[in-house]
């Protein structure tokens, strides 16, 4: 995630969205100022800094549900108020108000379908990976987003909530009105995007399959409009 002073933004990074890859290339064009937190493995020209400091915690254990509150804790005792994946509630709840108020925050979604399938290809790459396609969907491991960047009762935090499938307009969009210097191709060819010779994404499902998506991923297909 990142918190552009610089730039006045606060990107929450979400998964499988191209993330990395934003977070590259913004991290030369931002300040020794600015928070960045680190990925991992290590990307070639991101360079990590002032994400760990104390805070006052007592606010936000107030707040947050149970498992809020133990990460609130783990994150306070590991000097982390700012990690790779920190939700919109946590950093809202652990900058300073008038930040959060003044500065645009945004982050990135994507269709349901092709999200899930992107992150079955993932988790074949792990520990204990999936067999086929049914067998990941039988894990109910899925990728959701919105816990990112909605509350506890489902309501967005952020002011933008950018598109996958257009990421490239709608960053340039956003980027222009933040005078964020932005070059095409940039965001798409970094980290580890690779698009090419995969199949469609409506070929793989069957359609019990698709139904299980749109139940499971309805309150992301609702709030960003997506079709199958």
């Amino acid at each position: 995630m990142i918190i552009s002073h610089k730039y006045r933004f606060i990107f929450i990074k979400t998964r499988k969205t191209a993330g990395r890859s934003i977070e590259t290339y913004l991290s030369s064009l931002c300040d020794c100022r600015d928070v960045f937190t680190p990925v991992f493995p290590p990307e070639p020209g991101h360079r990590p800094r002032n994400y760990m400091r104390r805070w006052d915690i007592r606010p936000e254990l107030g707040a947050a549900g149970y498992a809020g509150k133990v990460q609130a804790v783990l994150d306070w005792l590991g000097k982390r108020p700012f990690r790779n994946h920190s939700t919109a509630a946590e950093i809202k709840a652990r900058v300073n108000p008038e930040i959060w108020r003044d500065y645009t925050t945004f982050c990135v979604d994507r269709n349901p379908w092709e999200k899930t399938v992107s992150h079955y290809n993932t988790c074949r790459h792990y520990r204990n990976p999936p067999g086929d396609f049914e067998d990941y969907l039988s894990r109910a491991e899925y990728c959701f987003n919105y816990p990112s960047y909605c509350d506890r009762s489902g309501n967005v935090l952020v002011d933008r909530v950018l598109h996958y499938e257009n990421l490239e307009d709608e960053l340039a969009d956003l980027f222009a009105a933040l005078g964020v210097p932005f070059r095409r191709g940039v965001i798409t060819n970094a980290g580890r995007i690779v698009r090419q010779s995969k199949p469609d994404y409506r070929e793989i499902y069957t359609d019990k399959q698709k139904a299980l998506i749109e139940r499971v991923f309805s309150r992301e297909i609702v709030l960003n409009g997506y079709r199958f």
